[in-house]
């Protein structure tokens, strides 16, 4: 990742990556809550070049105290007032500025499912590697933060193509945080609100189409996609600072889950909690556990057509013996060399696709992740 200041309070960004990637369960079916956050970006065997990021980023100083700003990805040190105006505009993705949280964000060096990343049932609009076009601002205000936006979508749902006509078809979101001490220990909460318009199909709509035409083939919902419709959505995201070693987090969001997949996964209405530990406590600074519950539930109308049938884009038996998706995660990374770890990672799933006829499922995964 590239960046530099091209002028005052200016920043340009551009991000290449070369990626490959296939799924164990073949087409990335079978869950909710996926359990591998990079498979996202990988489109088969082979290794392929493209452009992940392209944007500008403005900030306008207000005053207040200056604070440091330190170097991290996508984000160069540096001096800021405390109350200030950030502009970012361009190609990134929407979770670049929205729903932070300092204990379960990034699935290279932290937990690793879908739902720990960010809710499961947030809906955000990109294309299929979940980046896309847009701008979102951001004002501080001493301990509060506020922040909108708007992101291009892609033209079918699940794509790779993005709609353009971010006046039509777009993705906005809404958010405010507050950073509070507690106890003398920091934390924030944050509350998400966010709203998507495009052409999608209605689980009520799909349902009727399989009712009406006995023997069809069961993702009706390709029959019925025939108009722009609203879905919409609202989180609550927490982080507090437990010990000097011990940090927890929680988001939960409900969805009005009337409308078909846009973007990301099949979950209406998602929770997950959770803590992670620093191995300071052990001689192992530089070391982390991580451990965490979510818990993925289905709409009354994505629930419906699945019972009557119906499959979707990444779920559906042909029937349905309806349980909330169950899924725990535990994670131990060993710093093993300066910029270098070893995670090994476990996950439990409990009703995969919200079925209790299958599973459980258990998962282990071993990554590497090397910084130079």
């Amino acid at each position: 990742h590239w960046g530099f200041r091209p002028w005052q309070d200016g920043e340009l960004y551009f991000n290449p990556e070369v990626t490959s990637g296939v799924p164990f369960s073949g087409n990335l079916v079978g869950m909710g809550g996926f359990t591998n956050g990079e498979i996202t970006r990988a489109g088969g065997s082979n290794l392929k070049l493209y452009r992940q990021r392209l944007f500008v980023r403005q900030t306008w100083n207000h005053g207040g105290e200056q604070e440091q700003i330190e170097s991290d990805f996508n984000q160069m040190a540096g001096l800021v007032d405390k109350n200030r105006f950030v502009l970012t505009a361009g190609n990134f993705s929407t979770l670049d500025v929205f729903d932070d949280n300092a204990y379960a964000k990034d699935p290279r060096t932290q937990f690793m499912n879908w739902g720990n990343w960010t809710y499961a049932s947030y809906d955000y609009a990109a294309d299929a590697r979940g980046f896309g076009w847009g701008f979102a601002g951001e004002w501080y205000q001493d301990n509060w933060v506020l922040r909108f936006g708007r992101m291009s979508g892609p033209k079918t749902p699940n794509g790779l193509p993005v709609d353009f006509a971010l006046g039509k078809h777009y993705g906005d979101q809404f958010e405010v945080e507050h950073a509070h001490m507690l106890g003398e220990r920091p934390g924030k909460v944050r509350v998400l609100a966010w709203r998507n318009r495009a052409v999608l199909a209605s689980f009520s709509d799909a349902t009727a189409y399989l009712a009406a035409h006995p023997g069809t083939d069961p993702q009706t919902i390709f029959n019925v996609r025939d108009g722009v419709k609203t879905k919409y959505g609202i989180g609550l995201n927490i982080e507090q600072e437990i010990s000097r070693n011990v940090g927890f987090f929680m988001r939960a969001m409900k969805t009005d889950g009337r409308t078909e997949t846009y973007a990301f996964t099949e979950v209406d209405d998602s929770l997950s909690t959770g803590l992670l530990i620093k191995g300071g406590a052990w001689g192992r600074a530089d070391d982390t556990v991580g451990l965490s519950f979510m818990q993925n539930r289905l709409s009354n109308d994505r629930r419906n057509f699945l019972e009557a049938g119906g499959i979707s884009f990444f779920i559906g038996d042909g029937s349905l013996s309806y349980k909330p998706e169950n899924i725990f995660e535990g994670f131990y990374s060993v710093n093993v060399y300066k910029n270098t770890w070893l995670t090994a990672d476990y996950q439990r799933i409990s009703n995969p696709a919200y079925n209790a006829s299958r599973g459980p499922v258990n998962v282990y995964a071993f990554r590497m992740h090397t910084e130079f």
